[in-house]
Formats: C-alpha cells, sequence, structure tokens
C-alpha cells in the first residue's frame, strides 16, 4: 500500500474511514462487527477501513484491534 493517507470521520453518523492512495473502484467486506475494510476493485489489495461506532470505541483506543493484511512502513528522511 502506497500513498497519502485519508481521514474522514463523520460525527453524526460516529463513523471513521482511512484510505491509503487516490480514490479508485472499491468494495467493502465485513471485518468484524461494525468495521469493514476496503479492497480495490481490480486487485483485491487493501486500500481501507471504516469504523462505525468509532467514538465508541475510541473512549479507550487499546480496545480497537485488527489484523489487518497490510503492512504499513514509516519512514523518516533526515533534516
Amino acid at each position: 500500500m502506497k500513498g497519502k493517507m485519508n481521514i474522514y470521520y463523520d460525527e453524526e453518523a460516529d463513523y471513521l474511514e482511512i484510505f491509503i492512495g487516490e480514490s479508485r473502484p472499491n468494495y467493502g467486506e465485513e471485518a468484524s462487527d461494525n468495521i469493514t475494510i476496503f479492497r480495490d476493485e481490480k486487485t483485491n489489495e487493501v486500500i481501507g477501513l471504516g469504523i462505525l461506532n468509532f467514538k465508541k470505541r475510541a473512549k479507550n483506543l487499546q480496545g480497537i484491534k485488527l489484523d489487518l493484511p497490510i503492512d504499513i512502513g514509516i519512514f523518516l528522511k533526515e533534516a
């Protein structure tokens, strides 16, 4: 997964969406209760996730645990 992380939170619906990269056709599959994994329609690559009732779940951020089929690398650029 490469690209910029796009985060959208709908406070009224209490729904958090996180996507990586440019917008592209995708489909969602339920990973667990109120958690959706979004995959690219052509490649099946995981490109995002959605969490319903995020604020309620985030009261204790350790309470959100997902096993995603992705690796996320963080690269630090020296100054």
